[in-house]
């Protein structure tokens, strides 16, 4: 078989090899003032990743003049392999590396064409042939330059799936030492660990999740369903997941904090069985009353969370006070009298605890679903033996 290269005077190596000492940095020199990620590249690293690629080249290309070998045995090829999969480790694409080669092998034939001339007259066919020739070998080091950065995004994509399935192990199971955790989810380039928001899903869309959520989750697969692990942030924001998730027969939350998600993952286990799904998402978060009166203790303590969080930032004995008021007045369905003769404070003082308690609690004083679990969170403050009210002389 004929390769172009078997047409190239036989006369270019003995012209050209004495120009290389020059001829190598010039090239490497044009290649990082054409390419700005080359240009930045300095001492041993640009030895590494320009000129000793180019010394290579060059060599290789007048060792292939007027002969039928194969562009790249195995021991250069690799050269160019590993120039392409540092590429991949730089995060950069196989354009950086296209637009070199180019340059260099415009350099090359204008370099190879002098070198002859030099030493004779230069025909155009001779010239026709030496560009075809530096085209076809530019062409095999593209490809070997593309296999490395190939095998490299396929390594760090298997290493990456790695790592993804390691977070999400962790925090399925629960129990992870907190470094440990945190040293997972940096891996996989999440900035911090804070709230997670489990979210189940039929078996079938585990890969289109993962594909989806890449940046801010991690996909578990399970005997029947799937479930992604969602970073606290925007995309885990209820508005943006009724969005994400329509028509997913979905099941999303509670977000808790990243200790907690075994109890999140099963409270979004329970509201599937109670409410079963659909294709709108259902949340876990509209249904922890019924999941707390069905036992569930985790509903209990989110709700409890949710519903007290305005009031978090109270002296503990003032909202003792408050809860105590608020409980009395759900009990009394707001009857001001019987409150204050319950708790024997005067009908205003609480009218003006109540006025703290609407201030902070907004409307979820009027609501009868946030009445309801208001109540069931105060019920259970009581069962623990919460402090006595404090009573007026």
């Amino acid at each position: 078989m004929t390769t172009p290269w078997q047409r190239v005077p036989t006369d270019l190596a003995a012209a050209m090899r004495p120009r290389l000492p020059a001829t190598v940095p010039a090239i490497a020199d044009a290649v990082a003032t054409a390419n700005p990620a080359f240009a930045d590249t300095a001492g041993a690293k640009f030895d590494r990743d320009v000129r000793t690629p180019v010394q290579v080249a060059l060599e290789r290309f007048l060792d292939l003049a007027g002969t039928d070998e194969p562009a790249l045995p195995p021991r250069i090829r690799e050269v160019f392999v590993a120039l392409g999969a540092g590429e991949a480790r730089e995060n950069r694409g196989p354009e950086l590396l296209l637009g070199a080669l180019r340059t260099a092998a415009r350099l090359l034939l204008r370099a190879a064409s002098q070198s002859l001339a030099e030493s004779r007259a230069v025909t155009v066919d001779e010239i026709v042939d030496l560009s075809d020739a530096i085209s076809a070998f530019v062409d095999e080091l593209a490809s070997a330059c593309t296999d490395g950065l190939a095998r490299q995004l396929r390594e760090q994509a298997g290493e990456g799936d790695r790592r993804r399935r390691r977070v999400a192990d962790l925090l399925l199971r629960g129990g992870a030492p907190a470094d440990v955790a945190r040293e997972a989810v940096a891996a996989i380039g999440w900035p911090a660990l804070d709230r997670v928001v489990p979210v189940l899903l039929p078996a079938d869309q585990a890969r289109d999740a993962r594909f989806r959520f890449a940046a801010d989750g991690v996909v578990a697969e399970r005997a029947g369903d799937a479930v992604l692990l969602l970073r606290a942030g925007p995309r885990a924001d209820r508005p943006a997941l009724a969005e994400a998730l329509e028509g997913r027969n979905a099941v999303a939350g509670p977000a808790l904090p990243w200790s907690e998600v075994p109890a999140a993952v099963r409270l979004a286990e329970r509201t599937a069985e109670l409410i079963g799904t659909g294709p709108d998402a259902v949340f876990v978060e509209d249904h922890f009353a019924a999941l707390a009166l069905r036992g569930e203790p985790g509903a209990l303590a989110a709700l409890s969370s949710r519903r007290l969080a305005p009031l978090a930032g109270l002296r503990p004995g003032q909202r003792d006070q408050l809860l105590v008021t608020l409980a009395a007045w759900l009990r009394h369905w707001g009857s001001r009298t019987a409150v204050a003769a319950e708790l024997y404070v005067h009908p205003q003082t609480v009218s003006y605890r109540l006025n703290r308690l609407r201030a902070l609690l907004g409307p979820a004083l009027d609501d009868p679903t946030a009445r309801l679990e208001l109540q069931l969170v105060l019920t259970q403050l009581a069962v623990r033996g919460p402090a006595g009210p404090a009573r007026n002389p």
